[in-house]
């Protein structure tokens, strides 16, 4: 008789057992599907965000091991937007001068101490890096113009 008490005994606690792991269960799985429902969520925005940066991103590539910004050729892109915005920013000073410009002077509206050369060089890089694309023109005296 006593082993027919603990087999009830023991049942009963074990369906007891059982139906807290049944709804513990439940609750995971409903968590779960909440997780899936904003997994998908974010992935969708993440494409989204990715397919609004490859609109306005300029195109990169890797050299040497580190990301780099490529500038089309003029001829290549359809508009200013393909250039990223401090190569564009440059495009516009130039194109707002009477005449052609100096990088100094390009270097003076950009807010770089034009008094350290060495703080002209990386805009004398971008301007010539427009100028070779087709963006700009060259002048034989260092100044540049903006192409028609």
């Amino acid at each position: 008789m006593q082993e027919r008490q603990w087999i009830t005994a023991r049942r009963s606690k074990l369906d007891a057992l059982a139906e807290k792991l049944t709804k513990q269960l439940q609750e995971v799985q409903a968590e779960r599907d909440e997780l899936a429902i904003a997994e998908r969520v974010l992935n969708r925005l993440a494409e989204q965000a990715r397919a609004d940066a490859e609109a306005v991103a300029p195109v990169s590539a890797k050299m040497a091991g580190r990301a780099v910004l490529l500038i089309p050729h003029r001829s290549d892109a359809a508009d200013e937007g393909a250039l990223p915005g401090d190569y564009r920013e440059i495009l516009a000073i130039v194109r707002e001068a009477n005449g052609p410009v100096q990088v100094r002077a390009v270097g003076e509206r950009l807010g770089l101490d034009a008094s350290v050369r060495g703080k002209l060089e990386p805009l004398r890089a971008k301007m010539t890096k427009l100028a070779d694309r087709g963006w700009l023109h060259k002048r034989g005296d260092g100044r540049f113009t903006a192409r028609p």
